[in-house]
């Protein structure tokens, strides 16, 4: 069976040789021009002049096109329709596009672009969190407010208190291939968009609305993207809408990429947080009662930030039972980039804020984290009375309890604790860590209507088979795990299958492939369509032999039909000379979600998933600099469609969320203006930052108890989140410097740490 085995990405070749193709790598017509915005200077004001007059006369330049310009508001926003795609007439943050240039090359758009003599009038920038609030600066009328129970009375009858406050620094998405798209203009005014965009229908959407024309006049067409990780969502409409307006008014095939330093200044970043939380506890550490208040610095438009933050109010009690919680959550609105979707979408935050109680109260008694942790588990799943989250969806799956024992005796959890607190007793300058946190994650668009994907499939009467749906591939494997299903439903070799680029003309109306459902949602739209054609071959060669349909079989290459055995290619020629149509459509809907976010109930998720990770780190606490040593993972992908590629995703997303917790700090200046815009100033992890021990396993016993695909689990976001032990293990580490808890912010920079290190000695 072609699921349920390790097989290899199926573009690794390319990949690895150089011969995988992205936007910028498609052949282009001859005159096909280049595209560079021009940017603002200044973090928000008004401009009082604008003179392109040497930026028309640059060598090069064919265009030059304002806001002005264009015969109708453009409008790039995924949400709240208050994202012009060129400034109109006021900028918002240091880095907005003002004007676009249309130019034969791309360094001549871009030198052309720099000659702009521009005069604003300069306004005060909202730039903090303190500044937004005194403002009344938001997207919503006020906070958002999720509550269970009575949190005061609660908090005021709890034995034991903590409160406190963590500050959770930003994120750059850091995708290999940057922002890129191709507009190829048609006759009759079509036009064909190649874009690096997880989000192919909205890309249609505002390209059909820019150039007004309708949906089907737009083709939008993005075979693999260099990462995404929620970057291209929603920000990849700015290129492609640029390129389509440019192609029309030239008549002239027009690209367009960012150069790393433009992606930094003009594209959004993960949300960055501010978590204050007061929590009541007894002396086992039960929590009995928690208030968090969130405060989410979203930048000059909405894009996702709503959403965003939804998803870190519903992970606000990760895998813990909290039976009195309250969430205030703060959408604030200031002059930087506009903060976007990024692999977890709030989750992340909402769960680090949780795990800063957790750790809290873990040090207030003296206990270990990993009981208190253990103590406050949703009840397991077959438990006699389940649980409900703070949101009213019961937790049916909880497989924590058994997870985490099996982690902590293969990673020697224990044992290792002990040795850890001898070594720092004898240890005055280098001090070591250990921390395990679980990881429950929910699975499911939040929006409901997002839930759904479709699929389009071809049989040849040789046997081989085409198909296209309407998820993207952006080097996690999606392709090569839906070609596996299709494989396996009709019993051939993967090699008798091949995924076609994503298409809108093929398979429309499609989601973004996000939220960690692309193999979830298209696995099962594709294994719809497949038993679609089966079913009609079935009857087809049934009926030739007199057979009942339902005992024709696939399998191994061949098709029984009685006492009959054809291989495949020979069923799919004798069903096309039989007239049977060997091409259908499937669609899939996810089941038994429902979401009500202003009351905040219902069942957001169709099912959860589960991991946890042990890191072990050490710091040198007169520099505050520190490495990991070790990392043990056991992560539940159900029944893994692919377990290479499932691993893959396990071990990326894990340094991908160490980077976010210890190394990546994004610094803006006074005056708003993006400081860290290139890697020489930003620092992702490296090879040499990973573990010298890395072991990370998938839980053999994981299965999904819903009816998903194979029984399998999402597993792009979910391992994101299993670096918070890694944050964990440093606080772990700093607390014994003293008796003080470290109270330490993300990201654990060695300034940070260093300045912990001083705060614990000193009290």
């Amino acid at each position: 069976m072609s699921v349920h085995r390790p097989l290899p990405h199926d573009a690794a070749r390319g990949h690895v040789t150089g011969t995988a193709r992205y936007v910028d790598d498609i052949p282009t017509p001859a005159g096909t021009l280049s595209l560079a915005f021009g940017l603002s200077e200044i973090a928000r004001g008004r401009i009082a002049s604008l003179d392109l007059t040497e930026v028309r006369a640059a060598p090069g330049v064919v265009d030059v096109f304002t806001a002005a310009d264009l015969p109708r508001r453009v409008n790039v926003s995924p949400s709240a329709h208050d994202e012009p795609l060129l400034a109109e007439g006021e900028v918002f943050y240091a880095g907005q596009p003002i004007f676009c240039v249309v130019a034969t090359s791309h360094l001549a758009a871009r030198r052309a672009a720099r000659k702009a003599a521009v005069l604003y009038e300069p306004e005060e920038p909202i730039l903090t969190i303190e500044e937004a609030l005194a403002a009344n600066s938001r997207f919503e009328d006020g906070p958002r407010i999720w509550s269970r129970g009575d949190v005061e009375a609660r908090l005021a009858a709890a034995p034991r208190h903590v409160e406190g406050r963590i500050e959770i620094g930003g994120q750059e998405h850091f995708y290999l291939e940057g922002q890129a798209a191709l507009a190829l203009p048609q006759e009759a005014g079509e036009m064909v968009i190649h874009a690096s965009s997880q989000h192919p229908t909205e890309i249609q959407h505002h390209v059909a609305h820019a150039l007004g024309v309708p949906m089907h006049m737009v083709r939008v067409e993005v075979r693999r993207m260099g990462g995404g990780f929620g970057g291209k969502e929603s920000q990849n409409a700015h290129l492609a809408v640029a390129c389509a307006l440019a192609a029309q008014r030239t008549g002239r095939p027009c690209k367009m990429r960012y150069d790393r330093d433009d992606d930094f200044l003009i594209t959004g970043k993960r949300h960055d947080f501010r978590i204050d939380y007061r929590a009541g506890f007894d002396d086992e550490g039960r929590l009995l009662a928690v208030d968090f208040t969130h405060y989410a610095r979203c930048g000059w438009s909405q894009d996702l930030s709503l959403p965003v933050c939804d998803r870190a109010m519903l992970h606000a009690d990760n895998a813990y039972f909290l039976p009195a919680v309250r969430i205030t959550s703060h959408r604030l609105k200031t002059n930087t980039q506009s903060a976007t979707a990024f692999r977890g979408f709030g989750g992340p935050q909402g769960m680090l804020g949780i795990e800063r109680v957790i750790d809290h109260v873990a040090h207030t008694l003296g206990h270990d984290p990993l009981e208190v942790r253990r103590a406050n588990f949703y009840a397991p799943m077959g438990a006699p009375a389940l649980q409900t989250t703070h949101y009213g969806q019961t937790v049916e799956d909880f497989v924590l309890h058994e997870l985490v024992e099996e982690l902590a005796e293969r990673a020697d959890y224990a044992a290792r604790r002990r040795a850890i607190a001898a070594w720092n007793a004898e240890s005055p300058v280098l001090k070591r860590g250990i921390a395990l946190t679980p990881v429950k994650f929910g699975i499911s668009f939040t929006l409901t209507h997002l839930n759904q994907a479709g699929a389009l499939v071809h049989v040849y009467q040789d046997g081989s088979i085409a198909m296209n749906h309407g998820g993207t591939e952006m080097g996690q494997g999606l392709f090569q795990k839906v070609a596996q299903v299709a494989a396996a439903s009709f019993g051939v070799p993967l090699e008798a299958v091949r995924i076609t680029a994503t298409d809108t003309a093929k398979v429309p109306n499609t989601s973004a492939t996000a939220a960690s459902s692309g193999s979830d949602l298209n696995g099962m739209a594709v294994r719809e369509a497949c038993e679609t054609i089966k079913a009609r071959m079935a009857r087809h060669l049934a009926a030739a032999r007199q057979a009942d349909p339902e005992s024709v079989v696939f399998e191994n290459g061949e098709v029984r039909v009685g006492a009959d055995r054809l291989s495949f290619a020979e069923a799919a020629r004798e069903c096309y000379e039989g007239r049977v149509s060997l091409s259908a459509t499937g669609f899939y809907a996810t089941p038994k979600i429902s979401w009500d976010r202003i009351r905040g109930q219902g069942r957001p998720f169709y099912y959860f998933a589960y991991g946890a990770a042990v890191s072990e780190v050490v710091i040198d606490t007169l520099t505050g600099e520190n490495r990991l040593l070790r990392v043990d993972i056991l992560h539940d992908a159900g029944r893994s469609l692919n377990p290479a590629i499932d691993l893959g995703q396990v071990e990326g997303g894990f340094v991908q969320g160490a980077g976010w917790l210890m190394t990546e700090e994004l610094v803006w200046d006074d005056e708003g203006r993006l400081r860290t815009h290139a890697p020489s100033t930003y620092k992702i992890p490296a090879c040499s930052d990973r573990p010298a021990v890395f072991e990370a396993r998938l839980w053999e016993k994981g299965r999904n108890r819903e009816e998903t695909i194979f029984r399998s689990k999402a597993v792009g976001e979910p391992p994101f989140m299993l670096a918070i032990s890694a944050f964990m293990a440093l606080s772990d580490a700093i607390a014994a410097c003293g008796a003080a808890y470290p109270a330490l912010d993300a990201p654990a920079t060695p300034e940070r740490v260093l300045a912990a290190v001083e705060r614990v000695r000193a009290r």
